[in-house]
């Protein structure tokens, strides 16, 4: 799959993720693998960016087996950017699958 749709997937799925709850960085790590191989060295660098844009806030919080964790909290910014994603996502999909249906609009 290529490298940059794939990226644009994964932060979606990121952001879905942590909209339902909040979570940790290794957490969502363990999440999208259960569905696609994927490493830290691809979710750390769009956290960073996502809490830079202020999609999210981060808190730390103590752990019972090891150092405090740092927890991302979506925002309401993020909440109406992970809309705005949804709804590009559901018209491409739409867009592809009748394509590759052979549904032609003329």
């Amino acid at each position: 799959m290529n490298t940059q749709f794939r990226k644009g997937i994964i932060e979606m799925c990121i952001l879905a993720l942590i909209e339902r709850k909040d979570m940790y960085g290794y957490e969502i790590v363990q999440s999208i693998a259960c569905y696609t191989e994927i490493n830290e060295g691809t979710v750390y660098p769009i956290l960073r960016r996502l809490t830079q844009e202020e999609y999210f806030v981060t808190y730390l919080k103590e752990s019972t087996v090891g150092p405090a964790r740092k927890y991302y909290h979506m925002t309401e910014k993020g909440r109406g950017y992970l809309g705005s994603l949804k709804d590009d996502w559901q018209d491409f999909s739409k867009m592809v699958n009748d394509i590759l249906r052979g549904e032609v609009v003329e």
